[in-house]
């Protein structure tokens, strides 16, 4: 397998040009993981967003079932 050689960006320790593609590459491991952290964060907040959510529109779909036996109730009387 041919090896890829990046040459260095000027100005920009952490950044490569991947000189058969032209693509930029940033080589900084850190600031990858940083990245891959922000977003399973990110993602986190957002599950846990639409759990409450669905859990929300549960307790109003109670809510309304409940309004609705009332109202039937008092119907009777």
């Amino acid at each position: 397998m041919e090896e890829r050689v990046l040459t260095k960006v000027e100005n920009e320790d952490s950044l490569r040009r991947d000189d058969d593609s032209g693509a930029i590459v940033n080589v900084d491991r850190n600031a990858w993981e940083a990245a891959r952290q922000r977003a399973r964060a990110t993602q986190k907040s957002r599950d846990e967003l639409r759990s409450q959510v669905r859990e929300i529109n549960t307790l109003k779909c109670e809510m309304h079932e409940i309004k609705s036996m009332l109202q039937t109730i008092m119907d009777k009387q």
